[in-house]
């Protein structure tokens, strides 16, 4: 079974951004996380065994987190071009 990745928009109480930044960061599902400009305040790359799994690590660990005033999620049905390793980068251009 393909893992479930999702890209969460969390929307976070200002004085409590460090916080939260450093919670989700602990996180072994929180894969990326980003402070964004924009209408969120953090975007996260959630990667999870299923849908079920998502929904319990947002309802019983994310939403939990003090600060976090709310989130929005997008699934990634299909990625038509993904980021390339370091490596992979520099040695197309050797």
């Amino acid at each position: 079974m393909e893992a479930v990745r999702v890209f969460l928009y969390i929307f976070v109480e200002s004085r409590e951004l460090d916080h939260v930044s450093s919670e989700l960061s602990i996180l072994p599902q929180v894969v990326d996380l980003y402070e964004v400009t924009g209408e969120s305040d953090l975007v996260a790359l959630v990667k999870i065994d299923s849908l079920s799994a998502f929904r319990n690590v947002l309802v019983h660990k994310i939403l939990k987190i003090r600060g976090v005033r709310s989130t929005s999620s997008a699934i990634i049905l299909h990625a038509h071009k993904e980021p390339r390793s370091r490596v992979e980068v520099n040695s197309h251009y050797l």
